[in-house]
């Protein structure tokens, strides 16, 4: 997470108030979860979000295990702390009768930080892993009739995959990039090729030095079109030679990966260490 600035100090470590009907997240309703803005820590989960009127983000549960009570040095009233790095959420409410379970959860919308439910893929998004997501997105971001190019995780069990949790390898999914194409510009069976050769498709323990089940080379398909296009480029380089281990998978769940993962050599001025272009086709 980036550094808090000096309102999200005051609040998250001194333990203030932002005024009420102020926050983002007053009256938000997307289909998510809340992230605790200091450290990342899932805290509540937007199906347990309601509208109580009072001028801060309510929710009548947590994520189990995610907050922890602590009562005000004055004894008035309980206050509320992301239970992983105690940083200042809010204040809990009982016995009001607002809704069935009768507990509010009374937040600063600057203690948090929303992550989107994803979308489903349609046919029109290609999804590609291929070792280290960084320079996959690096080397196709420039692709003709390509409208967006984003970096996360799929191909897994977790829910809400974090960076670190990937990079044990126990979660099942692979950095990935999903592509949003314009058809009229590029088809998919070019963005395949290019996939192709920007990174590896023979080796099959990962990418260049990355090596992990995370980095492994995979094609989720979104079409049973996209999924024959992919197997006959794939064949296609085996003629010629190449022992491609590249797997063809439907496309699931697509997590977005954290912020600084995003345009990351940009970000930083480096260069991918493990991707190059090679002409296969």
């Amino acid at each position: 997470m980036k550094p808090l600035n000096d309102e999200e100090k005051r609040i998250i470590l001194q333990k203030g108030t932002e005024a009420p009907f102020s926050g983002k997240y007053n009256r938000h309703r997307a289909p998510g979860r809340y992230l605790c803005r200091q450290c990342g820590a899932p805290l509540y989960n937007s199906q347990d979000k309601f509208d109580s009127g009072c001028g801060w983000p309510s929710f009548d549960a947590q994520i189990p295990g995610a907050v922890r009570r602590l009562p005000d040095p004055d004894g008035r009233r309980m206050g509320i702390v992301c239970a992983r790095c105690g940083g200042h959420l809010g204040h809990v409410f009982e016995g009001e009768q607002l809704t069935a379970k009768n507990v509010r959860h009374c937040v600063n919308s600057v203690s948090l930080v929303f992550q989107p439910k994803p979308e489903e893929p349609a046919a029109n998004t290609a999804i590609f892993a291929g070792g280290c997501f960084w320079g996959v997105e690096h080397l196709m971001k420039n692709m003709p009739g390509i409208l967006r190019i984003e970096p996360g995780y799929t191909g897994g069990h977790a829910e809400y995959p974090s960076y670190e949790q990937v990079c044990t390898g126990q979660t099942g999914h692979a950095e990935a990039v999903r592509i949003v194409f314009d058809p009229q510009q590029v088809s998919y069976e070019t963005l395949v090729k290019g996939f192709m050769e920007i990174h590896d498709p023979t080796q099959s323990d990962g990418q260049g030095p990355d090596l992990g089940p995370q980095y492994r080379s995979e094609i989720f398909y979104t079409t049973d079109a996209q999924r024959q296009t992919a197997l006959r480029v794939i064949d296609l380089l085996k003629s010629k030679g190449h022992p491609v281990v590249t797997q063809v998978t439907p496309a699931s769940v697509f997590w977005p990966a954290e912020d600084y993962h995003h345009r990351y050599y940009e970000q930083t001025g480096g260069v991918p260490y493990c991707h190059r272009r090679v002409k296969r086709f």
